[in-house]
């Protein structure tokens, strides 16, 4: 049996997953941004029930990639103001519950049971999960990085649930409150999330934060790769 076709065969759910979370959110933003133009109200006026049904269901969008985070922090930014800060930042933190919590009942463990038979690629692996809290962040602050994507990934991995959610949160928060910030001073819905002006300042923040992303991650999986090469691949001691 080849080497694909044992990582489809065995990784089959797992690795349609990640195919659907990185399609599907173009899709349900093009839908958002066609209702929003044809009801630009839709979101004025809720009432506090509605409102909280409001941070549910985005959670849940957000979670199996319905809705990108960008998306949904302009829209939320610019209907609640800052009064919804809280619910957006909640809203976050389910999602990356909810996405963990999914990704792990679909793969069981089954891609890292692969990785064993490459011991050089499973020696990596242990590596970043010991750096789990710079990887989780770097991985969130990056305004390319699709959220579901990357929530799958990382419970893939194993990551204790906790450690995943505090620094998925922190991570989001630079990139999504000036995201936020953005929707509360918008007029118009549809020109917010069709061409958000960020202006210069904020197009040096969106590119710092990518430069910082991917030398970040290119610098960690480096230091993994190093690392597990001068092990030999084997599994380092516990602590």
């Amino acid at each position: 049996m080849s080497v694909f076709k044992e990582l489809f065969q065995k990784n089959a759910s797992t690795l349609v997953s990640m195919f659907l979370l990185v399609a599907l959110p173009v899709l349900g933003s093009s839908t958002l941004t066609y209702l929003f133009y044809r009801n630009q109200e839709l979101l004025q006026q809720l009432t506090p029930v509605q409102t909280a049904l409001y941070f549910v269901v985005i959670a849940f969008t957000m979670a199996f990639a319905l809705t990108p985070t960008t998306f949904v922090a302009l829209v939320t930014g610019f209907y609640f103001g800052w009064a919804g800060l809280v619910g957006m930042v909640v809203a976050y933190a389910l999602a990356a519950l909810v996405g963990y919590q999914v990704a792990s009942s679909l793969d069981h463990g089954r891609m890292l049971g692969f990785l064993r038979h490459f011991p050089k690629a499973d020696a990596v692996m242990r590596e970043l999960k010991a750096e789990s809290w710079q990887l989780i962040v770097l991985t969130r602050i990056s305004p390319v990085l699709p959220f579901a994507l990357m929530t799958f990934v990382l419970a893939v991995m194993r990551i204790e649930r906790r450690k995943f959610l505090l620094a998925s949160v922190v991570g989001m928060l630079p990139r999504s409150l000036f995201f936020y910030w953005l929707g509360t001073k918008a007029q118009d819905v549809i020109s917010l999330v069709s061409d958000p002006d960020t202006g210069t300042a904020g197009k040096l923040l969106v590119v710092g934060l990518i430069i910082v992303s991917v030398f970040g991650l290119y610098y960690l999986f480096n230091r993994a790769l190093q690392r597990a090469l001068s092990r030999g691949g084997a599994a380092p001691a516990e602590k």
